[in-house]
């Protein structure tokens, strides 16, 4: 995805990137310094994310990113990490017949392993990606045969992809308020998205998020925003699972 945007404009901290032929909108942000990052995460939001709602908060991917790198600073302050908050496909509505398919997820997985690719031939660091809710449909997808060190999914309403390579780590979680438990894990034609990571075995480790809700995953003080800083530091030692 990023081959068709200026390059120049990906480099930069904080750099925009617009697809305008696209009505909906997409967007990536890129917060930090890539060229010198030590590490890279992409957040991949779920559903109802769109360019109008992309900073609305911790619970938004341009929240998400800001919340992400104070958290990694204060973990390990000499590491540099820089974080993409992507948005680089059409998120369907959560009241939607979309959100039942997997036909976004599809679509958008072709976009995100242009932008992992992107990246890797631009920056060393490893790269870990970060799936909230559909964006969890999205990341399976993409990631078998992506030159990726962690895949985290968390909220995640059920996979139904084949897991990476053996050299990506693969965590899951899932909050205890959060009310995508109770959504059937289970695919019925073309309806329905999968097992639960959770159960299944798609996710070798779990780590810990709270008692946090659907939309809390990277909010201030909880284990899960922890959890998820230390999986972007690779310091995977030190998640609590």
């Amino acid at each position: 995805m990023l081959r068709h945007l200026a390059i120049a404009g990906l480099l930069a901290a904080g750099a925009v990137l617009a697809w305008p032929a696209h009505p909906s909108g997409r967007t990536v942000r890129i917060y930090g310094d890539l060229a010198a990052a030590d590490r890279v995460a992409v957040i991949v939001p779920g559903a109802d994310t769109t360019v109008a709602t992309f900073d609305d908060g911790v619970h938004r991917p341009g929240g998400a990113a800001r919340a992400l790198l104070a958290q990694a600073a204060r973990l390990a302050p000499g590491t540099r990490l820089a974080v993409v908050a992507w948005l680089g496909y059409d998120a369907p509505p959560t009241l939607s017949l979309g959100v039942l398919t997997d036909g976004a997820a599809v679509e958008g997985a072709a976009e995100l392993r242009h932008t992992v690719e992107d990246l890797r031939r631009r920056t060393r660091a490893p790269i870990s990606l970060l799936c909230h809710s559909y964006g969890s449909v999205l990341c399976a997808e993409a990631v078998p045969g992506l030159p990726v060190a962690d895949l985290a999914v968390f909220g995640s309403p059920g996979l139904d992809a084949p897991p990476p390579s053996a050299a990506t780590r693969v965590w899951a979680g899932l909050g205890d308020g959060d009310w995508i438990r109770f959504v059937p894990k289970v695919r019925l034609g073309p309806l329905g998205l999968g097992a639960d990571p959770m159960v299944s075995g798609y996710a070798d480790r779990r780590f810990e998020v709270g008692r946090g809700g659907h939309s809390d995953y990277f909010a201030h003080g909880t284990p899960s925003l922890r959890n998820l800083a230390l999986i972007a530091l690779g310091r995977a030692g030190e998640v609590t699972t």
